[in-house]
């Protein structure tokens, strides 16, 4: 072979090799974080996946810390919040860049341990503490935990907060009890003609608390702020609160021994039981509060999510390690998504 052809077929082999090496560079990097994503944990795994709800296709998996139990991201669809529960043994929020696909330094709530329940609202993280009997508010801002208040209640356990954040709504498990935790003005009127101006009004906070069924962990606001539902897992039974009365006004005997979670759909129609300790996901009318079907999804279920602008719920079937996709018109199972075993918390991100 001449050195004009050692040359060139020198040339044409690091050409290959460059562009192989491209190859296997894009192979081996994470699709990117879609604008609307499905956030799955895996308890056992410790991690949390970045799904893509169009193809159900994990496109990543990030440490998500000790003992994973719920999730939320923020409300411009950037960041997740991770709970490390530990059953009060643990004292973190794991975060999580979305569109980097990395852990971020972990916060660490002081002596507020048993974190589980959380929402973002107001652009700030809020978490029940459930060893601690209170509930907080973290700001990312910040980077402090700026609000805490005290429930008296054992293991206050999943949060509700809207926008307004009026009114808050936890659950307290081993009390049989929701909180429901109204803003209230505490002002002393003008000061007289003359006088140093007072400050601003402080918020205060009053707690009604409402006796539910054993084992109240699971429940859902319906979409018109008018009532909660609550799942009570010792007693098979679910409490229909009204918020302005305050009071439980219907127990429905819905045979749900072991029931984890409560969703309503977007529209209100229909309210979702998961349970662990059935193999059926459990459907109600949200108008005559009867049993519209029973769902057969595996072992038990824990998390449940609602697709918010389509006829999509997702629920987590944890001793299957699976998670089964429900049509909400068919009332059918319409696929899995396997991320991880032992799912649990479910969360949207969506990206603004």
């Amino acid at each position: 072979m001449t050195p004009r052809k050692n040359v060139k077929v020198r040339k044409y082999s690091t050409v290959l090799l460059f562009w192989l090496v491209c190859i296997i560079a894009t192979a081996l990097k994470a699709a990117e974080t879609p604008s609307v994503s499905l956030l799955a944990l895996s308890k056992a795994e410790q991690t949390l996946s970045i799904i893509d709800p169009t193809t159900l296709a994990v496109v990543a998996r990030v440490p998500a810390g000790p003992d994973p139990h719920e999730v939320i991201a923020s409300d411009d669809g950037k960041f997740a919040y991770i709970s490390n529960y530990g059953g009060g043994a643990y004292n973190t929020i794991t975060s999580v860049d979305l569109l980097a696909q990395k852990t971020l330094p972990t916060i660490d709530l002081g002596a507020l341990r048993g974190p589980h329940g959380l929402a973002f609202a107001a652009g700030k993280v809020w978490f029940t503490a459930e060893a601690a009997k209170a509930i907080g508010s973290y700001d990312p801002a910040t980077k402090q935990i700026d609000w805490i208040l005290g429930t008296g209640q054992d293991r206050t356990h999943m949060i509700y907060v809207p926008p307004s954040l009026d009114p808050i709504v936890t659950s307290n498990v081993n009390s049989a009890t929701i909180t429901l935790i109204e803003k209230s003005n505490n002002s002393a009127g003008p000061p007289p003609s003359g006088a140093t101006p007072r400050p601003a009004p402080r918020i205060n906070w009053t707690e009604t608390v409402i006796p539910v069924g054993k084992g109240s962990e699971g429940f859902d606001v319906s979409p018109d702020g008018k009532e909660i539902w609550v799942g009570n897992a010792q007693d098979g039974t679910i409490s229909v609160i009204d918020i302005s009365a305050k009071k439980v006004v219907q127990t429905l005997n819905a045979n749900v021994r072991g029931a984890n979670r409560v969703k309503f759909t977007p529209d209100g129609k229909l309210v979702f039981v998961s349970t662990l300790g059935g193999p059926d996901l459990v459907i109600l009318d949200g108008t005559t509060r009867k049993e519209v079907k029973r769902v057969p999804i595996g072992h038990g279920a824990a998390g449940i999510l609602m697709q918010p602008d389509g006829p999509r719920a997702y629920v987590s079937c944890t001793p299957d390690d699976y998670i089964v996709v429900i049509d909400l018109k068919s009332l059918t199972v319409t696929g899995k998504i396997t991320a991880g075993k032992q799912p649990d918390g479910l969360a949207w991100a969506v990206r603004k």
